[in-house]
């Protein structure tokens, strides 16, 4: 298959062809079974290395257009296959590499557990007139943990609070009571998980 997409960001054993990839996000949607965000199906291919934004962004969009994925409803950021986008998973899925499969299941487990997170932990950002509010949930069951709302000056640090918020909604909660509580031993064990992030 020819290599046609650009390889920046691409680890060794990624995926260079623009048809792969397109077969690759059909093989996520049909393997999670879930509706998904286009943010959360990029993030999981670049956290894994096998694609760069660019490509998968522009790939992704080419499957909307082409019919092959479709928004949950009229308006809704989240999609699902349609019965074409299945087809293309079920009859072309052996063109992809086992290890890119095998990469893209790590992913599929992977937006499945964040689809989890964003269930159960919720995010809401408002507009106000000098910044942005952004008010972050911890939800233990049927219960809040903890709510804490934040003022950011525009919209990208909005996106950024939201995002590694989802990223560790249990390690934020650990960061508050650990600063609340002042728990010497306790504060110590929570900067170590910290450090550990990068």
């Amino acid at each position: 298959m020819a290599f046609d997409t650009f390889d920046e960001g691409v680890s060794l054993g990624g995926i260079r062809s623009k048809t792969e990839v397109r077969i690759l996000i059909c093989y996520l949607f049909a393997t999670v079974k879930e509706p998904m965000s286009k943010e959360t199906v990029l993030d999981a291919l670049l956290e894994k290395g096998l694609t760069n934004y660019f490509e998968a962004s522009s790939c992704f969009d080419d499957l909307v257009q082409s019919g092959n994925l479709s928004p949950v409803s009229e308006g809704s950021d989240l999609f699902e296959a349609t019965s074409n986008g299945r087809m293309i998973s079920e009859q072309l899925e052996d063109n992809l590499a086992l290890t890119v499969k095998e990469r893209a299941i790590e992913c599929a487990l992977s937006l499945l557990a964040q689809e989890k997170v964003e269930k159960e932990n919720k995010v809401i950002t408002e507009k106000t007139e000098n910044g942005y509010n952004v008010k972050c949930s911890i939800s233990g069951g049927n219960m809040e943990l903890m709510s804490v709302s934040l003022f950011v000056a525009d919209s990208e640090q909005a996106k950024i609070v939201k995002k590694n918020f989802y990223k560790n909604p249990q390690l934020f909660y650990q960061v508050m009571l650990a600063a609340m509580t002042r728990n010497a031993a306790f504060i110590k064990d929570t900067l170590e998980d910290l450090s550990a992030i990068g």
